[in-house]
């Protein structure tokens, strides 16, 4: 013990028991709100803490509790700006809002015995609101311990004489929690799942997701490669490709503005499945996919289209996108097969690429007069001309390139030259497209780290991307990444070997040893991910697919036990038989003699194999008994010395029999 934790407790042992038990359940209260206080408004967070610092104050200075006609008024007042900041008292962040306003007030209003446990029992429905918002492996344990605190605050009211030391409540709160652990066990495995988000009110349940949209302007993707949130796990069942192969399709974009990039509109009545040729071996692999709030599936390029989705129907595009038909508003694990060599369209009809050649009017005229002088006769060597330029110029891949105005292909092309992977993609395109060659822009991500422990790849949202497609005659569409031209270690390893060093505060060492596979950082890294994804996998993905999967594998398991274990109490039920028959075949004066033997053993006279019934006698004289005992004794003892080793008719043998079973209770 340290001497501050002694300090501490010998300050809790001289405060009065009311003052202690106050204080107890304030701390438990603390934990249950803390949590909450990064996404409650500021004013709520503030109002919170100063209504807790107040209640401590007067539990400390042995105050009175303030008034009613004080407490209404706040508490009016509060929930006035709850409704002022969300514009309704219902819903997730607003019921949240009020729950934390209101166990804040009650700490103030505790008169009677029943107060204290509705208290608890606030703070024990606010505890199950902190998944509303994070249901990772931390705060489960987070909420075990605030639960371990709470529970030994309960139990610290309930003793009516001498309470013991704080650490034998918290250890008795810890064993109850153990026994109810089963039961809790069991609830998971067994109870129906119910299918959709935890919370699943109206505006709420896809709240604050993140991802790739279905429209590009510059900034939109260089936004996203800020976030360090995970987008998807990926596992492969066959060998994973190389880093650089790693291209995770998602939206295809082919209506430009000027500014903004968007998906070409569906065609009514003209629907047709993708052309696709796949050439070479499969790549077998599974997505775990986050909820996003949107329709979209990535899955490495280029995926067959028939993907099937555990809660949801999968539908593709012709231009091979995936998605959902309703919105994922929940983690989602799929399989699909890709092949990296393959063809896209390849036979496509001059009408059917009209649609990836449209320019606006009157934008970018620089970029217009570039092409036609970087054009060349064969459209893959016009393909090599405009990389060749990104390549050779004076371009720079950059998270913070400057703003751009109207003609913004231009100024990039000509003026700033500096950008991220939508100014090289989308200026790639224009130019492609003023050189008469079909082009059109594909977002999605790139890359991925492995993680040795798990052997799960993590694509995040950094690794957003977007890159181009040009169609060829006799080859279809083919990938083209300008960014490669320009920053290729951005392909061939990842964001953060692309972009110039940032010192960050001197954390640049620091940096460079976690993004080092060998370090002790990085593998402790590594371990805390998998754990993790360990957590998402089987405790937050465990749906009623995978629960019926389970409870059947479990019935199966089981009848198989039942089996064996028929089997095994058949066998226990012959021998159980065998060895009474063998008991009936023994002599009862030996069963009895025996019996004897096994009484004295218990008090540590246990005879000795060259030991008769005579010898034995005389040894148990020293045994410290009774009188009638060692009368008994002596008495079993001497009959069966002659009925073993004497000559008796079978009458007399019989009576002695019944006089050895009247003397062995007394010979206990």
């Amino acid at each position: 013990m340290t001497p501050a934790t002694g300090r501490w407790q010998r300050l809790a042992q001289r405060l009065p028991r009311d003052k202690a038990d106050t204080l107890l359940l304030l701390g438990a209260a603390v934990m249950v709100l803390a949590p909450h206080l990064a996404h409650l408004p500021s004013w709520t967070s503030a109002a919170v803490c100063a209504t807790l610092l107040w209640r401590a104050a007067i539990t400390w200075l042995g105050k009175r509790m303030p008034p009613l006609w004080l407490l209404l008024p706040l508490s009016m007042l509060s929930m006035a700006g709850v409704y002022h900041s969300f514009h309704t008292l219902l819903g997730r962040d607003a019921g949240v809002a009020m729950l934390a306003l209101l166990l804040a007030f009650k700490l103030l209003e505790m008169h009677a015995r029943r107060d204290l446990f509705v208290v608890i029992f606030l703070c024990l429905f606010l505890l199950l609101t902190t998944f509303f918002y994070s249901q990772t492996m931390l705060a489960a344990l987070s909420m075990l311990a605030t639960l371990t605190v709470l529970l030994t605050a309960q139990l610290t009211f309930q003793y009516s004489g001498q309470v013991p030391p704080l650490t034998r409540r918290l250890r008795t709160a810890g064993h109850i929690m153990l026994l109810a652990a089963p039961l809790a066990l069991l609830l998971f495995v067994a109870f129906p799942r119910i299918q959709g988000p935890l919370w699943g009110l109206p505006g709420d349940a896809r709240a604050g997701h993140s991802g790739m949209s279905d429209s590009m302007a510059p900034g939109n993707v260089s936004s996203l490669a800020m976030s360090d949130e995970v987008a998807f796990r990926v596992r492969f069942l066959d060998p994973e490709p190389d880093q650089s192969q790693l291209y995770w399709r998602g939206i295809v974009l082919g209506d430009y503005d000027g500014r903004t990039w968007t998906r070409v509109p569906r065609r009514r009545g003209m629907r047709r499945d993708v052309q696709l040729s796949a050439r070479g071996p499969a790549v077998r692999h599974q997505v775990t996919l986050e909820p996003t709030g949107k329709r979209w599936l990535f899955a490495l390029e280029l995926t067959e289209p028939d993907l099937d989705l555990p809660g949801y129907l999968a539908a593709s595009s012709e231009q091979a996108e995936y998605f959902a038909t309703t919105t994922i508003s929940e983690r989602l694990r799929y399989d699909a097969v890709a092949h990296l060599d393959y063809r896209i369209e390849a036979d496509a009809a001059p009408p059917d690429l009209a649609r990836w050649l449209a320019l606006p009017a009157g934008f970018n005229p620089r970029a217009q007069s570039l092409a036609a002088t970087l054009q060349q006769p064969q459209p893959a060597d016009s393909v090599r001309a405009v990389l060749t330029l990104f390549r050779n110029e004076k371009f720079f891949y950059t998270l913070q390139p400057p703003l751009l105005g109207r003609d913004a292909v231009d100024q990039f092309l000509f003026d700033t030259r500096a950008g991220f992977c939508e100014h090289y993609a989308g200026a790639f395109v224009v130019l492609m497209r003023a050189m008469q060659i079909p082009a059109r822009v594909v977002t999605g991500y790139q890359g991925g780290e492995f993680n040795p422990v798990d052997g799960y790849v993590t694509v995040r949202q950094s690794d957003a991307h977007a890159w181009a497609e040009v169609w060829l005659d006799g080859l279809g569409w083919r990938r083209v990444d300008p960014t490669a031209a320009v920053a290729p270690e951005r392909i061939a390893h990842n964001l953060a070997r692309a972009l110039p060093p940032n010192p960050l505060f001197g954390l640049g060492p620091l940096l460079a040893l976690q993004n080092d596979p060998t370090s002790w950082l990085a593998r402790l890294r590594f371990t805390v991910a998998a754990m993790n994804n360990a957590w998402n996998q089987w405790v937050l993905d465990y749906n009623p697919d995978r629960q019926r999967s389970f409870l059947e594998e479990l019935s199966a398991t089981l009848f198989q036990w039942r089996s064996m274990g028929a089997l095994a109490l058949a066998t226990a039920l012959a021998l159980l038989l065998r060895q009474r028959r063998l008991r009936r075949r023994e002599d009862p004066l030996e069963r009895l003699y025996r019996a004897f033997c096994r009484q004295q053993a218990r008090h540590g006279y246990v005879r000795r194999p060259d030991e008769g019934p005579k010898a034995y006698a005389a040894r148990l004289r020293g045994m410290p008994a009774s009188k009638e005992k060692h009368a008994a004794m002596n008495e079993f003892l001497t009959m069966v010395g002659a009925l073993r080793y004497g000559r008796a008719n079978p009458a007399t043998h019989a009576a002695s029999l019944k006089t050895l079973h009247t003397l062995l209770p007394k010979c206990r």
